[in-house]
């Protein structure tokens, strides 16, 4: 399997496309990795400075330079503003398959942004990448984002319990799958 970070920044929906991560837009992607609202359920930790959203651009940077992880920055194509972070990561070569990771700021909820945004990388993943599959992990309160992989066909194959704590609550982990419809072969 070839990762094709190039391809992958270059992915365009309707309403939004995909660019390269830059620590140049550090401002607008600490806009939401900064909310709490937004980072509560996404694994990364709330960013209070903008040197440490500088850092961790810096770090996803890193990854995807090493061919493990591909990042992309999300633009609404109306304002031309960063609204998100779109990634596909734990890629197991083996078994073929990927995960699929989504964040975007609070103001672009509820919109369809999300839902565009997992046809992108779904149909990338499949067309391009040729996975066999994809996986997420939603914490069961994160409903919005279950609904968005469920637009996408990705089925619920399982709960973790209690295996999320967050604010000293634990939640369950819903485990989604999607499997291409495309006459999947591994490289």
């Amino acid at each position: 399997m070839s990762i094709n970070s190039g391809l992958f920044h270059s992915l365009e929906g309707k309403n939004i496309y995909f660019k390269a991560l830059s620590i140049e837009d550090v401002q607008e992607i600490h806009d939401y990795a900064s909310d709490k609202d937004v980072s509560r359920f996404i694994g990364w930790n709330l960013m209070n400075t903008l040197n440490e959203t500088r850092e961790l651009i810096e770090i996803m940077i890193k990854r995807e330079s090493e061919g493990t992880h591909l990042y992309a920055s999300i633009v609404q194509k109306s304002t031309q503003t960063i609204i998100g972070t779109a990634m596909i990561f734990n890629f197991d070569h083996e078994a073929n398959q990927a995960e699929v990771g989504y964040v975007f700021h609070k103001d672009h909820w509820g919109k369809g942004y999300g839902t565009e945004i997992v046809t992108l990388m779904s149909e990338f993943a499949f067309t391009t990448l040729n996975l066999h599959k994809l996986h997420a992990s939603v914490v069961d309160a994160n409903i919005g984002s279950a609904r968005i992989l469920e637009k996408n066909e990705y089925e619920l194959e399982g709960r973790l319990k209690d295996h999320y704590f967050i604010e000293d609550k634990y939640y369950d982990s819903l485990l989604f799958g999607k499997i291409t419809n495309l006459q999947s072969r591994k490289i």
